[in-house]
Parts: structure tokens; C-alpha cells; sequence
């Protein structure tokens, strides 16, 4: 079978490998679908804090089953599929409190193992959730939306409230869906005028910013009524547009922040402190936002066709990725079809 391996940074490689074989327990599945995210990206320009090289990338899938090990009762060949990507241990403390999401020892596909970009993998079959009527497209990429609605879960975003969503690519995106889909009133925030009109045709935002630099806090205010957003999301990956962020924060209200990057953020702590600031991580997802986001999907108050702007089969995929990659390509989501 053929697989994509990134070599190192700035390299990829398509290969030959040998076809997995399943053991109890696991199912091999046929992939059909990768979508490309933020990760991806990162991994291949070297800036992914949790990678290492040389590693197969991809944890956005959508495949169908092509083989079961022993054990097996709710798959059955054929059966079309998405991935939890997130290997926990099961028995360290943040999977005892059921927050298998930060598992100590959590393996991500694609990330800390090998992933999907290739042709077959074996993964374990009660991290596989079959879904009937469905697209491909769509299975693809429901972990994507999945780290949205686990951050607007984790914010506990009550109907009416204001909250802004600083960055508008595709986690920013899901973010917003989620927000609209819980009855908040939503606000993006993006340097890129683009994406913004994106957020507001496609994306859910009911009011767009353009950052300016030095007036952002300002127009922030003014579109809150001077209050600032009861939750505000980070989902940039962006040091200085995380550490700015802290400004836009109501009273009393919560600062989630989604994205990850391999610096230290900081903040005013008399600020903080007098709002009575509310901080919190957002890593990955859970089961049940899996299920959500499915839910959500077959009842179509969900749609994901506006976000895939980019796509190839999977042969093609190494000489397109480096524009896919190049800042100006355009892209919001990639495909590749396997």
C-alpha cells in the first residue's frame, strides 16, 4: 500500500508499505477520505511542539471497514466510519475523571504515532463510530469539528450571550457553528478580510472585525455594547494575538483557548484578576463531541461543504501540499480522496 511520510520538515515522500494486519480488538480500515488541517501544516513546516520526524500524517478521516479482528460485534465489513484519532492509556488520573482528551499518555495519530495518510490502517474498533448517510467528506472531517464543540462545551456558551472567536480558518469555523448552534450571539475576529466574509457567509459569525492593530480592543468594545464577550476563543495559534486577547474579555467572563504554540503566553494579572477571568484550555475531544457533532450533521444543523476549498487524489497529494502550505494559497480546508 501507499503511504505519505513526512521525512522531515519541508519533506514529504510517498512510499511503499505493507498492508497492516488487525489483531483482536482492532479493525483495518480502508481510508477513504484525509483532510488536512492546522496540524499538518505545522508538522510540516517544524512547528508542531508534540512532533517528531520521520512521521505519516493525517488524524481527519473518513474510511470504511475493510477487515476485523476477534471480538468485534458493532462493525461489520463495509460499514463506513470516522476515526477518533486520540489513543488514551485508560488509567492514568485524566482518564479516570473522564478526560481521556489529556490522557498522561496520549498517543494522536498523525501527531505522536503514525497516522493516516496511507492507504489502510489498523486502529482500535471502539475508537472507530460508524455513521450511516453520511458523505466521506463529511466523516472526514468530523474531528475537526469535534475540537469545536468540545472548547464551546468546555465554555459552557449560553443562548444570548456575546462571544468572539479570534481566528476564522477551520477550527475557528467550528467554534462558530457551535456558538450559533447554542444560541449565542457570535462575533469573529480575524486579520484576513477574506476569512472574515467567509465567517459571515458561511461561518455563522453575525458580526465580523477586521483586526487593526492598535483599535482592536476599541472595536471589540463598541460591538459588545462596551462590555467585552462573555467568552472569548483563541483559536489562531498566534503568541501575540493570545497574549492581546486578554483585553476582550467582559467581566466575569472566560477565555478558552483552543489553538496550541510552543511559547509562553503572559498577562496582566491586576486586569485579570479584577474581572474575575475564567481561563481555560481546550485540548482535542471527547466521545460524546464526536457523537454531537454527528448529530448534528444528520440533522443538518451542521454544514461542512463551505470549509472544503482545496482537493486531490492522493497521488498528486506531495507535489500539491507545498502550495497548499505557501501563506496566500487561499486555502480554509483540504481534501485529499483516497
Amino acid at each position: 500500500m501507499q503511504s505519505i511520510i513526512c521525512d522531515q520538515p519541508n519533506s514529504l515522500s510517498q512510499v511503499e508499505r505493507e498492508r497492516p494486519e488487525c489483531s483482536a480488538g482492532e479493525a483495518l480500515v480502508r481510508i477513504r477520505r484525509i483532510g488536512i488541517c492546522g496540524t499538518d501544516l505545522h508538522a510540516f513546516s517544524g512547528r508542531q511542539p508534540y512532533f517528531s520526524y520521520p512521521r505519516i500524517l493525517g488524524h481527519e478521516l473518513g474510511g470504511e471497514i475493510a477487515g476485523l479482528g476477534s471480538g468485534i460485534s458493532n462493525l461489520a465489513l463495509g460499514d463506513q466510519v470516522t476515526v477518533i484519532p486520540y489513543l488514551e492509556c485508560g488509567t492514568c488520573i485524566a482518564c479516570r475523571a473522564g478526560k481521556p482528551n489529556c490522557c498522561t499518555a496520549l498517543q494522536v495519530i498523525g501527531v505522536h504515532c503514525d497516522g493516516g495518510m496511507q492507504e489502510y490502517i489498523v486502529h482500535p474498533a471502539d475508537h472507530l463510530i460508524k455513521a450511516e448517510g453520511l458523505s466521506l467528506d463529511e466523516l472526514a472531517l468530523v474531528e475537526c469539528m469535534a475540537i469545536g464543540a468540545h472548547a464551546v462545551r468546555r465554555a459552557g456558551v449560553q443562548a444570548g450571550e456575546d462571544v468572539l472567536v479570534v481566528g476564522a480558518g477551520p477550527i475557528g469555523y467550528g467554534i462558530m457553528q457551535f456558538c450559533r448552534i447554542a444560541g449565542a450571539r457570535v462575533i469573529a475576529l480575524d486579520i484576513d478580510d477574506q476569512r472574515l466574509k467567509f465567517s459571515r457567509d458561511k461561518g455563522g459569525a453575525d458580526v465580523i472585525v477586521l483586526a487593526d492593530g492598535e483599535n482592536t480592543q476599541q472595536l471589540i468594545r463598541d460591538v459588545t455594547g462596551g462590555n467585552g464577550a462573555a467568552a472569548v476563543f483563541d483559536a489562531t495559534g498566534s503568541p501575540q494575538s493570545m497574549t492581546q486577547a486578554f483585553e476582550f474579555i467582559a467581566h466575569g467572563g472566560r477565555y478558552i483557548l483552543v489553538s496550541i504554540v510552543d511559547a509562553h503566553i503572559s498577562f496582566y494579572d491586576p486586569d485579570f484578576h479584577k474581572r474575575e477571568t475564567t481561563l481555560l484550555s481546550s485540548r482535542n475531544a471527547t466521545r460524546e463531541d464526536f457523537a454531537w457533532v454527528l448529530q448534528c450533521l444528520a440533522e443538518k444543523k451542521l454544514d461542512l461543504q463551505p470549509l472544503i476549498t482545496h482537493r486531490c487524489s492522493f497521488g498528486r497529494f506531495v507535489e500539491k501540499f507545498v502550495n497548499w502550505a505557501t501563506p496566500g494559497s487561499g486555502i480554509i480546508k483540504g481534501i485529499i480522496e483516497v
